[in-house]
C-alpha cells in the first residue's frame, strides 16, 4: 500500500522541489521508502511513497520503469493474482529483476497495452506514463477500494492519492465546489466524480483516464456490475451455487493472505467478518490475528460476540474499548485524515481498531461490501416496504400519515412503538427510521430512485435550500443508474447503486483514511470482482429468503460457527453519537456552530442553523447526524481555510 502524485505542466517547467512536497506529504501511506521521477523534456513528473509489503528489498522501489524506460509507473494497491500473470510474461520471454507485482503491471501494459487491467485482480490506482504515445493514463480499480484525484485547470494536471497533495503546489486553487457540499450535507459523503473542490475530481471506480499532450482528457469505463446484474442469472441448484460460491469466497481470503509482512483480519463478530475469519482459520495452521474495538454502551458494543467466535474459532484474538475520551482525540485529526467533509462517524472507531492492529501486523483484512453484494442492510427491505406503501397508498392517506407523525415529537412516537413492541417488528436505531419513513410520505414523486434518496438523507435537499447561502446546482451521480436496473426486483436495485455510490465512496473511502493513517494496509476479500460477478447473477431470492438477508453467506458460515453465536439484530459499527454530541461533544458543536462563527464564514445561514440546533440538544428534534455533519465541515474549513 503506498501513496501516488504526480504532475503534468503544460505550460511551465516541473518542480522537482514541489513534487516531492506533494510526495513527502503522504508519507503515512508509506514510510518505507520513497521517489520521484520527472520528464524534462514533456514537464511530467511521478511521486511515490512506499509501504512494502510484497518484495522489501530495494528492487521494488517506485516510480518503476520497464527496461528501455519509455514506460514509468507509480502504484498504490496490490495485484494479487501477479504470480499467474507473471509465468504468462515469461512464456513471451520477458525478464523481471523484482519479486513485486508493480513490475508485472509494468511489463503486463507493454505486452497488452491498458487493455492489461483486465488481468488483474486486486486493488489498485496507477499511472502509467507511455512516452512513445506521449500519453498518460490513470487507472482506478473496479470497485474503488484506492483512491485516486486529479486536478486539472487547463494549464497543470495534478493527480494523488489523497487531496491534500495538491495543497503543495503553489497553483492549485482552493475553491469550494458548492454543489459536492450540498451532496456532503444530504449523505454525509461526496459522491464520484466530484470533490470539495472545483476542478477536482475523483477518477471513477472501474474506469481509466488517458491524458494526452493537448490536455485532452478521456474517461473511458472497462468494468460496471450493473452489466452483470443484468446479465443472465445462474441456472444452478441451491446447493450447487453454495458450493461454487464457497470456492470463489475462498480462492478471494487466501490471495488477501499473501504478504511478506504480518496479516491480521478485522472481526466485529457479524457475518462478514465471522465468515472471512472462518474460512481463513480454517486453512491456517497458525492462529489468525483478529481485532476487535468495543463500546461501554451496551447497545452499540458487539465486542464480546467477536470475542465468542475468535474463542470458537481458535483465533489470537485482541480487542479494544472505545470511549468518549477517545474520541475526542480522534475529532481533531478528521479534517487531516479524510482532506474533505466526510460524516461517517464510524471513522472514528475504525481509526482507533486500525491504530490497535498496527501495533502487531501490517495488513489487515476487512470485510466490506457484504452487505451491498448478498442483500444485508435491513433498510432494503425497510425502503421496499416503504415503495410499496408509497404506491398502493392513496395521496391523501400519506398526507394524513405524515400530518400525525410530525404532529408528535419522535421521542414520543419510539416510546408509543415500543409500547406495542412485542407485535411489531423490531428495529435499531428506530429514530432514524422514522424520520426517514416522513421523509419518504412528504415527497409527491413515487420514483424507487427518489424514495432511495430520501430515505438515505440527513439533510433533505429543501432543508439544504434553506440554510447554504451559496448558488449551487442539483449534481447528477450514480444515483441515476436506477434507470437503468429498473427492470430488477427491488431490493437488487438497491444493491446494484449501492455498490457504485455508498460503497466506494462512503465505506472504502472510510477504511482507506483511516488505514493508512497509521501506515496499515487494508484488504477487502469480500471485493473480489470474481466475487461480484457470480453472486449479482445469483437469484435475489438466495440472497434474501423468508425474511432472512445473506441467506446463503449464512448457509456457509453456519458449517464453521455456531448459528446461535451470530444470530442476532444487525447493529453496524456505529458509535453513540447523539450522547456524544449532547454530552462529551457539546462543546464542539457550540464552538463551530457559534452565530458569530456562522456569520463571519457566509456559508450557512446562522439564524437557521442556530434555532435548529437549539431544538436538537432541547430533545425536539432528533438530528444527531444532521450536526455531525455540519461540525465536520466547520473544523476541515477551519483547517484548509484561515479565519479572516
Amino acid at each position: 500500500m503506498c501513496g501516488i502524485t504526480g504532475i503534468w505542466d503544460f505550460k511551465n517547467k516541473i518542480s522537482e522541489g514541489t513534487l516531492e512536497k506533494m510526495t513527502d506529504c503522504l508519507y503515512l501511506r508509506g514510510p518505507d521508502d520513497s521517489g520521484i521521477f520527472v520528464d524534462p523534456k514533456n514537464n511530467i513528473g511521478f511521486g511515490h511513497r512506499r509501504l512494502s509489503i510484497l518484495d522489501l528489498s530495494p528492487a521494488g522501489h517506485q516510480p518503476m520503469a520497464n527496461d528501455d524506460q519509455t514506460i514509468w509507473i507509480t502504484f498504490n494497491g496490490e495485484v494479487y493474482n501477479f504470480a499467474e500473470i507473471r509465468k504468462e510474461l515469461e512464456v513471451k520471454d520477458y525478464k523481471f529483476k523484482s519479486n513485486s507485482d508493480t513490475e508485472i503491471i509494468i511489463k503486463s501494459y507493454q505486452e497488452w497495452g491498458i487493455d492489461c487491467i483486465q488481468k488483474f485482480r486486486g486493488m489498485f490506482a496507477f499511472a502509467i506514463w507511455d512516452a512513445k504515445k506521449e500519453k498518460l493514463f490513470l487507472v482506478r480499480d473496479r470497485a474503488g477500494v484506492k483512491p485516486l484525484y486529479y486536478y486539472f485547470d487547463g494549464d497543470r494536471f495534478l493527480f494523488s492519492s489523497e487531496l491534500k497533495a495538491f495543497h503543495k503546489h503553489p497553483e492549485f486553487k482552493k475553491e469550494i465546489n458548492f454543489s459536492a457540499l450540498a451532496l456532503f450535507l444530504q449523505f454525509g459523503y461526496i459522491l464520484a466524480p466530484y470533490t470539495i473542490f472545483e476542478n477536482t475530481h475523483k477518477v471513477r471506480p472501474g474506469h481509466y483516464l488517458e491524458v494526452d499532450k493537448n490536455g485532452d482528457i478521456k474517461e473511458t469505463k472497462y468494468w460496471d456490475i450493473i452489466d452483470f446484474y443484468l446479465a443472465e442469472k445462474i441456472d444452478k441448484s441451491e446447493e450447487g451455487i453454495e458450493k461454487e460460491l464457497e470456492e470463489i469466497l475462498t480462492e478471494s481470503f487466501q490471495y488477501r493472505m499473501v504478504s511478506d509482512v504480518p496479516v491480521g483480519v478485522f472481526l466485529s463478530g457479524g457475518i462478514d467478518s465471522s465468515l472471512v475469519t472462518a474460512l481463513l482459520q480454517k486453512n491456517s495452521k497458525n492462529p489468525i490475528k483478529t481485532f476487535t474495538i468495543g463500546f461501554n454502551e451496551k447497545e452499540y458494543n458487539e465486542a464480546p460476540y467477536a470475542k465468542k467466535i475468535a474463542e470458537h474459532l481458535g483465533t489470537d484474538h485482541h480487542e479494544f474499548y472505545c470511549t468518549a475520551k477517545d474520541a475526542l482525540e480522534i475529532i481533531p485529526k478528521l479534517p487531516e485524515i479524510y482532506d474533505e467533509p466526510f460524516g461517517d462517524s464510524s471513522a472514528i472507531p475504525t481509526y482507533l481498531v486500525s491504530k490497535f492492529a498496527r501495533e502487531r501486523v501490517t495488513v489487515a483484512l476487512s470485510a466490506d461490501a457484504g452487505d451491498e453484494l448478498f442483500c444485508g442492510y435491513s433498510l432494503y427491505e425497510l425502503l421496499s416496504k416503504y415503495y410499496f406503501i408509497v404506491q398502493k397508498t392513496p395521496p391523501f392517506l400519506l398526507s394524513f400519515a405524515y400530518f400525525a407523525l410530525s404532529t408528535f415529537s419522535v421521542n414520543f412516537v419510539v416510546k408509543v412503538y415500543n409500547l406495542f413492541s412485542f407485535v411489531l417488528p423490531k428495529y435499531t436505531n428506530l429514530e432514524n427510521k422514522i424520520n426517514k419513513f416522513k421523509n419518504i410520505i412528504k415527497r409527491k414523486d413515487n420514483k424507487l430512485s427518489v424514495i432511495v434518496k430520501n430515505g438515505y438523507s440527513y439533510w433533505l435537499p429543501d432543508e439544504i435550500k434553506l440554510f447554504l447561502k451559496k448558488e449551487y446546482v442539483t449534481l447528477p451521480t450514480n444515483f441515476d443508474e436506477y434507470e437503468k436496473v429498473k427492470s430488477l426486483n427491488i431490493k437488487t436495485q438497491m444493491q446494484a447503486v449501492d455498490f457504485k455510490t455508498y460503497l466506494p465512496d462512503d465505506i472504502l473511502a472510510k477504511v482507506d483514511r483511516a488505514t493508512m493513517a497509521v501506515s496499515l494496509e487494508a484488504r477487502e476479500p469480500l471485493i473480489d470482482h470474481k466475487i461480484a460477478e457470480f453472486i449479482a447473477r445469483v437469484p435475489i431470492d438466495l440472497k434474501y429468503k423468508n425474511g432472512q438477508s445473506k441467506y446463503i453467506l449464512r448457509k456457509i458460515l453456519y458449517r464453521y460457527v455456531p448459528k446461535e453465536l451470530v444470530e442476532r439484530p444487525k447493529q453496524g459499527f456505529a458509535i453513540p453519537m447523539d450522547k456524544w454530541l449532547k454530552n462529551d461533544l457539546k462543546y464542539l458543536l457550540e464552538k463551530y456552530l457559534s452565530e458569530e462563527r456562522l456569520r463571519e464564514q457566509g456559508i450557512f445561514d446562522e439564524m437557521y442553523i442556530k434555532e435548529s440546533l437549539s431544538k436538537y440538544l432541547s430533545g425536539k428534534s432528533d438530528s444527531a447526524y444532521k450536526f455531525w455533519f455540519l461540525l465536520v465541515f466547520q473544523m476541515w474549513y477551519e483547517k484548509y481555510f484561515e479565519r479572516t
